[in-house]
């Protein structure tokens, strides 16, 4: 293993810890070279046992023979492994590293919807959420509970944003997802009936159990702050509402995507 001690914030080859932009690091030019950063020891194990490629690691000292050894045993000899006092790891990056380990990945090409949607029967569709820990713990929830895919239209949150792969705990990489560039309707083609969460006149609720008795169901989940889009409530089959007690209008949509998820699961 290339064990580099670094003293100083500008290191030649930590520039993709500290000074890249996620924009950058996602490199919107060639996705091909694209790199994220996963955070933890969990995380970039869950990581590593989904076949993802390490490219560089960052830790502190003491964690090279404590928590981030067994990572760096998997690791091929000529992948850098920069390392220094936390207080130094810490200035570079800007946040205090979670358990002392962070690890550059390269970005997997996104496969198509049509690919991941293939045998489906229950997937997420996540609409203009733009919240790194709102996707991260959706992700959380689309592993636990069910999901067999998520899709994100582009002006959704990256999921593998730092932020967002921490609070998923290193879900992102156990749920297949891609992003979905088409309108929402073009699902009906590949044999899903949509479900829009949202509170109207005509919404019916999650109890439901035509809804469960789908056999490719799409839930689809909207923004922090305005929800779904009219258009898109208007267009699908179903638009569902979490009945509320005490006067609550709504769930968080993190929180909202739980309960969905669980509810809307398929009829064995």
């Amino acid at each position: 293993m290339a064990i580099i001690e670094i003293d100083s914030l500008s290191h030649p080859g930590t520039e993709i810890f500290a000074s890249l932009t996620e924009a950058q690091l996602r490199n919107r030019l060639d996705p091909s070279r694209g790199i994220f950063i996963a955070e933890s020891p969990k995380v970039i194990r869950v990581a590593l046992d989904s076949g993802l490629e390490p490219l560089a690691l960052m830790c502190e000292k003491r964690h090279i023979n404590g928590d981030a050894a067994d990572i760096i045993a998997r690791c091929s000899n000529d992948i850098p492994v920069y390392t220094g006092s936390r207080e130094l790891l810490s200035a570079l990056t800007g946040y205090t590293l979670t358990r002392g380990v962070l690890c550059a990945m390269r970005r997997p090409m996104p496969p198509s919807v049509e690919t991941i949607c293939r045998n489906a029967k229950r997937i997420a569709v996540i609409d203009s959420v733009v919240d790194t820990t709102n996707i991260g713990a959706i992700f959380r929830s689309a592993a636990a509970l069910g999901i067999d895919a998520v899709l994100l239209t582009p002006t959704s949150c990256d999921p593998l944003n730092r932020r967002a792969v921490r609070v998923s705990m290193g879900s992102v990489f156990l749920v297949p997802w891609t992003w979905i560039s088409q309108p929402l309707t073009d699902l009906h083609t590949l044999g899903f009936r949509t479900a829009a969460m949202a509170l109207t006149d005509k919404s019916v609720s999650i109890a439901d159990p035509a809804l469960n008795r789908e056999p490719r169901l799409a839930i689809i989940l909207g923004t922090e702050g305005d929800g779904l889009a009219n258009d898109t409530i208007a267009e699908a089959d179903y638009t569902v509402r979490i009945p509320m007690s005490h006067g609550v209008d709504s769930l968080n949509v993190a929180a909202a995507s739980a309960v969905a998820f669980w509810q809307l699961r398929a009829e064995q």
